[in-house]
């Protein structure tokens, strides 16, 4: 719509804006009319409309099969439009057209912000199925009516009231008519099964409908009289109603087709059963960051028996293989950590780099610096869980290795992420040293070293992925890791 507004019409931000707000709306106007809406806009220079928006009813047949938007039309050729568009009034004159053997009432509602017309409603009711109207569609009909009333008088959409079309209650749901005092004039099945499910034994009509509300939901002192003002529908309000029997979510639309409240509308939906499966969501949450905060704290505590035996081996050999062990269970334990924190099972990895980094790099023999250039973007946890395993193993090696305790250096972690092949996104991962290089003859896949082992077997089975390492450009060892990645969403 922004751009059929921008490039046919003379209308500003603002009555875009307000256009906007219309149709997130129009969905009501469409389904109790049980008829099609086109949004039709003159356009620059006035000689012809253009159809910036369009809606199908879920209450009835359609009467367009065709999109209607970007279509353009002369001025003259629908002198409805022109009409009500000259007089600022709704237009119904006019005989029924014929589309496709198909009778269509056409009627036209003029938009109307802060007195002036920026475009026309064009109402097609399909007339193929009209029989006698039961209540039901006459309640609909005429809170139609009385809302395209307000559309042509400026009233509707109410400002700053921006409706979520997805979660806010739609006429089907469940509808309730109010009278200017808040008694309920009719009832919907729905509306009426909505309010037995919060414990209502008798009928609704004739009752007062905030009194009502106030009685079935569990007292709350003074907040009572807020919420009798709320479903009387005074004005524009969406809010949940919950006791033992479910919740309901209402919506109160005030009425005022000639300046002065008539009424109110109120849709209504019972959503009890969505908010017991989001708690359940929320609780099934809350057990997964609990375990994985358990999940942590037992690697840390295997970690620190490790650690303590460690201290007590008189073998050298012993105490940094025990010390290895350490370091591995602790690339583990942070991931957890990180999992513990979040509501899915994906993980921020640079975070988790730099801590791997920090926490290897306590062994270093020497004044070596270690760094992380590029990102690795957010990782699902069972690519993250063997990943720190594999940088940890490989920046262990290469502290251990590339270096002499006199000997300073540094040590480059490089990550790049994106591009995508016939396998999806990557994740292409460097690991560089400047210290003394590979001895000669050494094969890193036929390598004995259970490290070099371990990043084999976690790179190539578990990730899916490939590990090389070969003599960097100038000096040292360079290690790549070419890693399959789903994108983040």
């Amino acid at each position: 719509m922004n751009d059929l507004v921008r490039q046919h019409t003379a209308l500003g931000d603002t009555d875009l804006e307000w256009l906007h707000l219309l149709v997130s709306e129009w969905q009501l106007l469409s389904d109790l009319s049980f008829a099609d809406l086109v949004l039709w806009v003159p356009t620059r220079d006035g000689t012809r409309y253009v159809s910036v928006a369009q809606m199908r009813p879920n209450t009835g047949p359609t009467s367009y099969q065709d999109d209607m938007v970007g279509h353009l039309v002369p001025r003259g050729r629908r002198p409805m439009l022109d009409a009500a568009l000259d007089e600022g009034r709704i237009v119904r004159e006019g005989d029924p057209e014929w589309r496709e053997e198909v009778p269509v009432r056409v009627e036209s509602i003029p938009v109307r912000r802060e007195g002036r017309v920026l475009g026309v409603i064009a109402r097609n009711t399909n007339l193929l199925t009209v029989r006698t109207p039961s209540r039901l569609e006459l309640t609909y009909l005429q809170s139609a009516s009385d809302l395209a009333q307000m559309i042509a008088a400026g009233a509707f959409p109410f400002p700053g009231q921006q409706v979520d079309m997805d979660a806010s209650p739609r006429v089907g749901d469940g509808l309730i008519r109010l009278d200017a005092d808040g008694v309920v004039q009719y009832a919907s099945p729905n509306g009426l099964s909505a309010y037995h499910r919060l414990g209502l034994a008798s009928d609704l009509v004739g009752h007062h409908l905030g009194s009502i509300t106030a009685e079935l939901a569990p007292s709350r002192g003074p907040v009572d009289e807020a919420l009798v003002k709320m479903a009387s529908g005074y004005a524009p309000r969406e809010f949940e109603v919950e006791c033992e029997g479910g919740v309901i979510q209402l919506r109160t639309i005030p009425l005022k087709p000639k300046g002065a409240r008539i009424g109110s509308l109120v849709l209504l939906r019972d959503v009890t059963e969505l908010r017991r499966r989001e708690r359940e969501l929320i609780t099934k949450d809350a057990t997964i960051r609990e375990i994985h905060h358990r999940v942590k704290n037992n690697l840390q505590t295997v970690a620190a028996l490790l650690r303590l035996q460690a201290r007590r081996m008189d073998s050298v050999r012993g105490r940094e293989a025990l010390n290895e062990a350490v370091r591995r269970v602790g690339s583990i334990a942070i991931v957890h950590e990180t999992l513990s924190q979040n509501l899915d099972e994906r993980v921020e990895f640079d975070d988790i780099a730099d801590r791997v980094i920090a926490m290897v790099a306590e062994i270093s023999p020497g004044k070596v610096t270690c760094r992380r250039t590029g990102r690795f973007g957010i990782l699902d946890a069972e690519v993250a869980t063997p990943l720190a395993m594999v940088l940890t193993e490989i920046l262990q090696n290469a502290l251990e290795h590339a270096f002499t305790l006199a000997e300073s250096g540094t040590v480059e972690v490089s990550a790049v992420r994106g591009g995508s092949s016939a396998t999806g996104a990557r994740l292409l991962i460097t690991v560089q040293d400047d210290g003394c290089g590979l001895p000669e003859g050494f094969d890193p896949q036929r390598a004995g070293n259970l490290g070099l082992q371990i990043v084999r077997t976690l790179v190539e089975g578990e990730l899916g992925g490939t590990f090389g390492m070969v003599p960097a450009p100038e000096r040292g060892t360079q290690v790549v890791l070419d890693i399959p990645v789903r994108s983040a969403k």
